[in-house]
């Protein structure tokens, strides 16, 4: 029998079609339709098979069934002769509309919650690397017989705007790149960096699954080196009523007796009590009052979610004292919470390697930040357990092995811009006067786009892109300030209609380089925490 016919028969259960089957059934639908269909994509589900095409110049949803009839999905329907009889095949752009028809029909494309697995955030700024990081994911899986679960569709609010994309988009551009790559195994939606109730109702719109609630603007990192009297005069501006307490029953419960953590006695001081309110007691109302709308938001929209609470983007270092009470407010305020990102020891800047205090070795750095760590991973064994979050994640290859080894399953690591980097190392590769013209757009920009980011790299410090060879340009990907000015420019790149076009069309003509740059560079990021 044709493996056409056979996954057109009602009663099939909706999935992938089989590895075995689906290189057959890609290679007759293609030459059906004279497109060419990448062959993990394809599915059935309803008496229907689905299939992800390419053209010339964009990507194609295709498929074929029995009936006329399209269903919620919108496109373009013939009949044709085929297998003893006609079949309808439908072309359908990758439209919103046709993203969420799809994800009704194949549940494996639909977001869903992790849990305290092992994760790992792909955040994806051109909606074009999903492929990618799967690949990275299986190789490593394959590889080291466990892996780490994913979140696919990731984007903060900052770089919704430097984009021009939206949360919907987001989640779309995921789905597209699971399908194309028959990835079945599930993946996660991350609403990054969170800061309203309107966000939260975006995403919730949109089918977030995992939100990651950023109440910086509310931590006052001042308070670490308040006098006495400052001290109690920004504890008392904490909005006691919305917390449920006042500041002498949160000293009463917290200071001057033992702490059990998981493997080790803590004892905090009132003033270290004292400072811990008056530095993150309004971010924890915040966080509260965002996690009740979100409850009331999800429960309209029957739709499962989890939460991270993020205060890594702030100057000055989350304590111990300080973490534990984050969280025993959290569990006190009956806020449900997956997965924590302290302020860590040491400065993690985007795209670029760990970076320990000036006054220190790197050495000695790496053995203050696992000192650290451990009382962290103690706290989050303690109060919950719940995972602790690795933000600005990236390239942090010096402190993965401590991570993963204090830590075990329950850390999420969060990347989103060195994906970016790695479509910028394709471009170099494949179009060097390209990658010149946006190394320059990201010297030009830098000063102004800097400003929102934890960076310090120079621009007179950076390697003049015009010294090098052709051959030689992706030293830039390798070199700190480069790294860092090419990463945080990326909006004023992608919102330059002509680099923009130029750069999507560029990584589509050279998808495959494309996908295994990302490949590359995800199992250095996945396999220390899969040993």
């Amino acid at each position: 029998m044709s493996p056409i016919l056979e996954f057109l028969k009602p009663g099939r259960a909706a999935g992938l079609v089989p590895s075995s089957k689906a290189l057959d059934c890609a290679r007759r639908i293609s030459s059906l339709t004279g497109i060419e269909v990448y062959p993990r994509s394809v599915a059935s589900a309803d008496a229907t098979i689905f299939a992800l095409g390419r053209t010339t110049d964009s990507k194609i949803l295709l498929f074929l069934r029995r009936e006329q009839d399209l269903g919620d999905f919108q496109g373009r329907s013939d009949r044709v002769p085929a297998e003893g009889g006609e079949i309808v095949i439908a072309r359908c752009e990758l439209s919103q509309r046709n993203a969420a028809a799809l994800r009704r029909k194949l549940q494996f494309l639909t977001p869903r919650t992790i849990g305290l697995a092992k994760s790992a955030g792909c955040g994806d700024r051109l909606g074009l690397a999903t492929p990618g990081h799967i690949r990275a994911a299986r190789a490593v899986a394959a590889n080291s017989g466990s892996g780490m679960e994913l979140i696919l569709a990731q984007q903060s609010m900052r770089e919704n705007a430097r984009t021009g994309r939206n949360p919907q988009g987001v989640v779309d551009d995921a789905t597209w790149g699971a399908l194309q790559e028959g990835w079945d195994q599930g993946y996660g939606a991350d609403a990054d960096h969170l800061k309203t109730l309107a966000d939260v109702d975006l995403c919730v719109e949109a089918g977030y699954t995992f939100y990651t609630i950023d109440p910086g603007d509310h931590v006052d990192d001042l308070a670490d080196q308040a006098e006495k009297a400052e001290l109690l005069e920004k504890a008392n501006q904490v909005p006691w009523s919305e917390m449920d307490t006042n500041l002498d029953d949160l000293v009463t419960r917290l200071s001057g007796k033992p702490i059990e953590l998981a493997d080790r006695e803590l004892s905090i001081s009132e003033e270290e009590v004292t400072r811990a309110a008056a530095k993150y007691g309004r971010a924890l109302a915040h966080t509260a009052t965002m996690y009740r709308h979100l409850v009331s938001r999800s429960a309209d929209a029957r739709l499962d979610f989890e939460l991270e609470m993020s205060v890594d983007e702030t100057a000055t270092m989350t304590t111990t004292a300080e973490h534990v009470y984050i969280a025993s407010e959290l569990r006190r305020l009956n806020v449900e919470w997956v997965s924590l990102a302290p302020r860590y020891f040491g400065r993690f800047e985007k795209g670029v390697d760990f970076q320990g205090e000036a006054s220190l070795t790197l050495s000695e750095s790496l053995q203050r930040f696992r000192e650290s760590f451990a009382e962290h991973v103690a706290v989050a064994n303690t109060f919950g357990p719940y995972k602790l979050s690795l933000h600005s994640g990236s390239d942090k290859f010096s402190v993965y092995p401590v991570v993963s080894e204090l830590a075990g399953d329950l850390v999420h690591l969060k990347t989103a811009g060195t994906s970016y980097l790695e479509a910028l190392r394709t471009v170099a590769v494949v179009e060097p006067a390209f990658f010149r013209e946006i190394a320059r757009c990201a010297q030009d920009h830098y000063p102004e786009d800097r400003a929102s980011y934890h960076v310090s790299a120079e621009l007179d410090q950076m390697l003049d892109p015009d010294s090098l060879s052709d051959g030689e340009l992706s030293q830039l990907l390798e070199d700190f300030h480069a790294r860092e000015i090419l990463h945080v420019t990326f909006g004023s790149v992608v919102t330059d209609p002509d680099l923009h076009r130029r750069l999507v069309e560029t990584l589509q003509s050279n998808e495959e380089g494309h996908y295994g740059a990302l490949e590359r560079h995800f199992v250095k990021h996945m396999k220390p925490f899969c040993v």
